[in-house]
């Protein structure tokens, strides 16, 4: 029972990291992204290939998928930030798909549908991470790291004015602010924290394929922001308790596999469409609906 809690934990911390990159779009630059699992995927696979060819240090591995994703995410903003709304979506969800062709067929760099193996454990400070305690310490450290970067951002001046941009944009650009600049920087922001969920991943299944990082993944994600409360910090570790942990409160149940994955799905749908009914703001309001609360 312990390695299976253990092993939930570290996937909860790994998702938690990767729903707090996408509130960076959707929260607090009103970019409604469905491309994020590609960033997810490419400092996975960055992370996996410096680790099989350079180095197992994850400090190291991290920081160059961290340089190249977010590289990445600044030279696909830069066109696809262009257009607007749906257009956007479209957009985005037009990359997704090139991504995920290039992630089977670019064998070379991804090992195709057969996936990166073999990947070593994570180094720290010259000491390898084999137990899942140890990992697990990891993953909660970076996610200690990401939440203070977070909390840095939102109360530094860029914050505010990707939250004034966020609001009401005419006012942003009447008070000077740049609207596609400060899009991309979060942009490059988020592709970056979201390859510190991808390391994590990589070194910790030490095995890396197509199928963890598709279109389904990455609307996975936006609902985990979006069902805990976009422009929180709080709001996407409960979305990404809800989605992580309710899978795993069905394996206690005698639900057959062949419906587990349509139950999920039709739970994940009815509980969006309810939030937006009666919490547009996410689990992180529930607190407002208690008796003697001011809404």
């Amino acid at each position: 029972m312990l390695p299976y809690l253990l092993n939930l934990a570290i996937l909860l911390g790994i998702a938690v990291i990767l729903a707090w990159s996408l509130n960076v779009l959707i929260g607090y630059a009103g970019i409604f992204s469905v491309m994020h699992a590609v960033f997810y995927g490419a400092g996975a696979y960055v992370a996996a290939q410096f680790a099989l060819h350079v180095s197992a240090d994850f400090m190291l591995s991290t920081l160059v998928a961290m340089v190249f994703t977010g590289a990445l995410a600044f030279l696909v903003a830069v066109p696809v930030l262009r257009v607007r709304e749906e257009y956007f979506v479209v957009a985005a969800i037009g990359f997704q798909m090139v991504a995920s062709t290039v992630f089977i067929t670019w064998e070379g760099a991804t090992g195709g549908m057969g996936g990166l193996s073999g990947i070593p454990p994570a180094k720290v400070l010259g000491f390898e991470l084999i137990s899942p305690a140890a990992y697990l310490v990891l993953t909660l450290a970076c996610a200690a790291v990401c939440l203070l970067a977070l909390v840095a951002l939102v109360r530094s001046p860029f914050g505010r004015a990707l939250k004034a941009l966020r609001d009401d944009e005419t006012a942003a650009i009447a008070l000077g602010k740049h609207p596609v600049k400060l899009r991309l920087i979060a942009t490059t922001i988020g592709g970056a924290m979201a390859a510190i969920g991808g390391s994590l991943y990589a070194f910790y299944v030490s095995f890396v394929n197509p199928e963890s990082f598709t279109l389904d993944y990455s609307v996975l994600l936006m609902a985990m922001v979006i069902i805990g409360g976009a422009g929180s910090l709080l709001g996407p570790v409960l979305g990404a308790l809800f989605i992580t942990v309710f899978p795993a409160l069905l394996n206690f149940l005698q639900v057959p596999s062949s419906v587990l994955g349509p139950v999920q799905q039709i739970v994940y749908g009815m509980m969006i469409v309810l939030l937006m009914m009666f919490m547009p703001e996410g689990l992180v309001s529930a607190g407002k609906l208690l008796p003697g609360r001011r809404k």
